[in-house]
This record gives structure tokens, C-alpha cells and sequence, in this order.
């Protein structure tokens, strides 16, 4: 009877992600829980009233769009085996556009976001030029390149008045219900909601078949094209949702901060993502979410306590980390977590089971 019912047994989707929906739940009750333990009313969170509550807010919608971003690099390196040094263009060109379009042309938002996703997909269109003919570390500074040329238009003194050079695009008109200065709890749960949506999309993409060659290509792409597989398709398939999904993070970018810094076409923007994904494990997906958040709280912790020591210490923990943690945080846990829980149930076996010479004398 007990086999009948452990065969018959459903699988149930709840349970499964039963981490991530606890997660989310923390995120969404977490403005309400800084705000009730700072003596904020709820009123004045929903009002984006001045506090702990609406600071902190601020800094994991930055988290959030780190996590997007990150995301969209996972893919291509972690998943598919794309090693881009050009992935920053993806999500500079995605708020350039977003901040342009609202600031010259006053489109409509829809509009706007589905313009946005145009651009993603031409960018990876532009990228996959090259697939056919390069690989490797070759592609890799191929993107350089395209990122490097993207870099210098965006600054050069002929785009000054629409991009607004080595200063930034300023001035950029946000719409009244997605303002984040006077609504911010609205824009944190919508960019919790966009960053949700993108991890769950991301996943099932990953498990299906078409995430599954591209797993192939990453582990061995000659292989797979004896399999019958035509790799360039799921490259550029890789390559565009990644290149769609870094685009609107960027839109997100614009929307929450108040200038468009030329810093995020720069290179370190793409190593920071790199370095994201690494701390978190790459291939992992939710590892991107993980590195996103530690690495945007230490800056802000580190940078908090120790000002400008801060940049030395971020470089001894990335160190240690690496040293530590070879396969980053949710890597190390899933390659480790089997043996880590036999110790650790080992341990509490012997805490909480008196020895034979414990009994004797007791007896």
C-alpha cells in the first residue's frame, strides 16, 4: 500500500520552488517589516515618505536590475558557453534607448519598452555576424570590439544634445504612476516582478530543448553538431533573448536612476557582470541573483564602514571567494550540499545520543 502511494505520488510545483516563492514573499514584506521596526507607519510607505524603509527599497531595486542583468549574461556564458566582453553595450544601448525615446520623441511607456526589445534583438543580430566565423576568445574580443566603437559613439561630440556626451543623459521624463521619487514602493515590486518573471522564464528556457543544446554547445559544440544540431540557430537564439532580456534591464536603469551614466558601456560594466556571475556560480541562473545581491551589498556596506579601504576589501573578498568557493556560492552549495548535510547529521546524531559509557555511568 505504501508503494501505491508513493508511485501515485504528484509532483507538486509549489513544493519544488518552495525557496524561491519564500524568497519572494520575504521581498514583498520586506518595505512593511523595515518600515514597522523604524516606527514608520504603513501609510508612509505606501505615501514613499522619507526613511529606512524607502532607502532600503532604493537599494534592492538596484539589486534587482543587477540581478537582470546578470541574468541575461548567464545565459550566454553559463548556459551556452558565449564568453562576451561586450555584453555592457546590450544593457547601455537598452537605456540609451529608453531615455531617448522618452526624452526627444515622449512616447507612450508600451511603446517605448517594445522599441526597446527591437533594439535588443538587432544588437543580437549585429553580435551573431560574427558566430559562424569566431569562437572562443576570438568572440570575445570581437564583442570588445563592437562595445569598445558603441562606447566612444555614445560620448563623441556629434550625439552630445540627444545622448549628452561624457556627461550623461539628464533630464529624462519618468511617467507619474512609475516615478520612483514619488512612487517607489510601485516601481520596487515592479521591478520585483520583472526580475521574477525573468528568472522563471530563463528557467524554463534552460529546460527546454533548446536550452538543452545550448547546454550541448557549451559543453561541446563539435559534438553537437554531429548530433545534426545547426548551432548557429541556438546561438542566436541564446544571443537574442539574452540580448532582450539585458535591453529592458537597461530600461529599468533609466527609469529608476536619474542620469544615464556613459560608465555602464564601458568594459568594467560587462566584468562586473562577469564577476557577478562567478561569485554566485556560473550556468546556475539563480546564482546570478545571489552574486547579484552580495556584490551590490557589500559595495554598499563595505563602502558604508570603511569608506575608501572599501575597494582594497571588496578585492580581498572576491579573492576569497574564489579561493573558497570554486564554483560561487549556489554552485558550491549544490556540488557540496550532499556531503555537507551527512556531516552535519552525523554531528547531530552524536550530540543528541548519549555514549555506552555515558549510559553506564548514568545507570
Amino acid at each position: 500500500m505504501a508503494i501505491n502511494q508513493s508511485t501515485n505520488r504528484q509532483y507538486n510545483p509549489l513544493q519544488s520552488h518552495a525557496p524561491t516563492v519564500v524568497t519572494i514573499a520575504l521581498f514583498i514584506l520586506f518595505p512593511f517589516v523595515i518600515a514597522l521596526w523604524d516606527g514608520q507607519s504603513l501609510a508612509s510607505v505606501f505615501a514613499s515618505q522619507s526613511g529606512n524603509s524607502k532607502f532600503y527599497q532604493g537599494l534592492l531595486i538596484e539589486v534587482f536590475i543587477l540581478g537582470i542583468y546578470a541574468l541575461s549574461y548567464d545565459l550566454l556564458l553559463g548556459v551556452t558557453g558565449l564568453l562576451s566582453f561586450g555584453h555592457a553595450m546590450f544593457f547601455a544601448v537598452g537605456a540609451y534607448a529608453m531615455g531617448i525615446l522618452l526624452k526627444s520623441y515622449n512616447l507612450p511607456l508600451p511603446v517605448t519598452l517594445a522599441l526597446v526589445m527591437v533594439v535588443g534583438v538587432l544588437q543580437a543580430l549585429l553580435f551573431s555576424i560574427v558566430l559562424p566565423r569566431v569562437k572562443g576568445i576570438t568572440f570575445a574580443l570581437v564583442t570588445l570590439g563592437f562595445a569598445s566603437v558603441f562606447d566612444i559613439v555614445i560620448q563623441s561630440h556629434e550625439l552630445n544634445p540627444i545622448a549628452g556626451g561624457d556627461v550623461g543623459l539628464q533630464s529624462i521624463p519618468k511617467p507619474d504612476f512609475l516615478n520612483p521619487a514619488d512612487q517607489r514602493l510601485t516601481f520596487y515590486f515592479v521591478a520585483l516582478a520583472s526580475v521574477t518573471l525573468a528568472y522563471f522564464f530563463y528557467q524554463r528556457f534552460v529546460d527546454s530543448p533548446t536550452g538543452r543544446v545550448c547546454t550541448a554547445i557549451r559543453e561541446n559544440e563539435d559534438r553537437a553538431k554531429m548530433l545534426g544540431f545547426n548551432t548557429f540557430y541556438f546561438k542566436l537564439a541564446a544571443l537574442i533573448v539574452s540580448g532582450i532580456t539585458a535591453a529592458l534591464g537597461g530600461a529599468l536603469h533609466t527609469l529608476y536612476n536619474p542620469i544615464v551614466s556613459p560608465t555602464i558601456a564601458s568594459l568594467s560594466y560587462t566584468v562586473a557582470a562577469l564577476l557577478i556571475i562567478l561569485i554566485g556560480g556560473v550556468g546556475t541562473l539563480s546564482g546570478a541573483l545571489v552574486g547579484a545581491a552580495t556584490y551590490r551589498l557589500m559595495q554598499f556596506f563595505l563602502d558604508k564602514f570603511f569608506g575608501e579601504a572599501s575597494s582594497s576589501l571588496l578585492g580581498f573578498v572576491y579573492v576569497a571567494l574564489v579561493l573558497f568557493l570554486p564554483y560561487g556560492i549556489v554552485g558550491t552549495w549544490r556540488a557540496k550540499k550532499s556531503e555537507w548535510r551527512a556531516v552535519w547529521w552525523e554531528r547531530l546524531q552524536t550530540w543528541s545520543v548519549p555514549s555506552k559509557r555515558e549510559k553506564q555511568g548514568g545507570g
